[in-house]
């Protein structure tokens, strides 16, 4: 699968992963699918989305395309997430009033720009309130759960989450979120959240299997035996850490069942073959979501058809494979239209999909 309009861009893929939209330096983006599947669970949850990132990067874009910034420390979210503001309620209220009256002032000088500015000085203007007009709504809902008590965790759970994890301990770190999305999904605190685990012109080096490279450094391997042993390395640990998330799921149960049979995880990237800037048919997983109607256990590959077959032994024909997309019609916003239409979304189309996907439909 791919983005059409991210195809030859080298790393602006990821920030276009979950919209679709235009990749590129000086593009706009445009809103991410979790934001309008949180939308729709925003009712019915203390927090409608959370944005996760081990470097601080997202992938949570709102209406306008505008970044919503990433926690990247455990502890910070858990705080966040688990912990009751300090001096209570009634401290808290007074805090959000004060905010509610500093974002009233802000809305009604901006106003009076508007009316002096031009049309381009206006769009700028128009992307700034709208970010001012996210807050004031995320003020709102903080004020109606204000007399709402947080879930109560437990002790061994607080030492194990409430901590801080240094990215150079890998594994725990990623196990260490991987685990707060599951006590929030659990919780039922929210029920969407995305986690950037490394940038594309970066990636964390990995020092407790012997890999001190970044993944951007492994990726440009330029055919070397060893580089790509690492990279395979590599792949096998990330992958594995997800693993990890998919188990914890299916180890929580709520009143509906294993966590994992009611929740959606999609998992991939925006790049293909990295040595190239390859960005067709990126690679890309769906587990979970059963309960929801989805078919699991097979491989849906939409250049079936389309070509006369996988040469991998050949790097020009593996390059071509990864850089020009075999199937223009299989194009990840389907999918995205699917789990959104999943989630209970009122939407027909996303972005510039065709269609849901039916082959993953029960």
């Amino acid at each position: 699968m791919h983005h059409p309009r991210a195809i030859g861009h080298h790393h602006g893929c990821q920030p276009v992963w979950l919209t679709g939209a235009q990749a590129g330096p000086i593009a706009r983006n445009s809103v991410s699918i979790d934001q309008l599947i949180a939308q729709q669970q925003a009712p019915h949850t203390r927090f409608p989305g959370i944005a996760l990132g081990n470097t601080g990067r997202t992938l949570s874009y709102n209406a306008d395309g505008i970044a919503i910034p990433a926690e990247k420390k455990p502890s910070e979210v858990f705080k966040r997430l688990f912990t009751s503001p300090e001096g209570g309620v009634e401290q808290q209220r007074k805090e959000l009033k004060k905010t509610g009256s500093i974002l009233d002032l802000i809305l009604g000088e901006a106003r009076k720009l508007n009316r002096e500015m031009g049309n381009e000085d206006k769009s700028r203007l128009d992307q700034y309130l709208t970010s001012v007009r996210e807050v004031e709504v995320r003020t709102e809902r903080a004020e109606d759960w204000l007399d709402i008590p947080r879930p109560r965790i437990s002790e061994s759970q607080t030492r194990k989450l409430n901590r801080e994890v240094p990215q150079q301990e890998v594994g725990d770190y990623f196990r260490t979120m991987y685990d707060l999305i599951v006590l929030a999904f659990e919780t039922d605190i929210t029920r969407v959240i995305t986690f950037s685990t490394g940038d594309e012109g970066k990636g964390l080096p990995i020092p407790e299997i012997n890999l001190n490279q970044t993944r951007h450094s492994l990726s440009h391997h330029n055919g070397d035996p060893e580089q790509l042993r690492r990279l395979t390395e590599s792949d096998i640990f990330n992958y594995e850490q997800f693993a990890y998330f998919i188990d914890r799921l299916s180890q929580v149960e709520d009143e509906h069942g294993k966590l994992i049979d009611s929740t959606q995880c999609l998992y991939g990237s925006g790049m293909a073959y990295g040595h190239s800037h390859g960005n067709a048919n990126i690679p890309t997983v769906l587990a979970g979501g059963t309960a929801l109607g989805y078919r699991h256990g097979q491989h849906l590959d939409f250049n079936q058809g389309h070509f006369d077959g996988y040469d991998l032994s050949d790097s020009q024909a593996h390059y071509r494979l990864c850089s020009r997309p075999l199937n223009a019609d299989a194009r990840l916003s389907n999918l995205l239209l699917t789990m959104g239409k999943m989630a209970g979304t009122e939407i027909d189309s996303f972005s510039d999909s065709l269609k849901p996907l039916s082959e993953l439909l029960a």
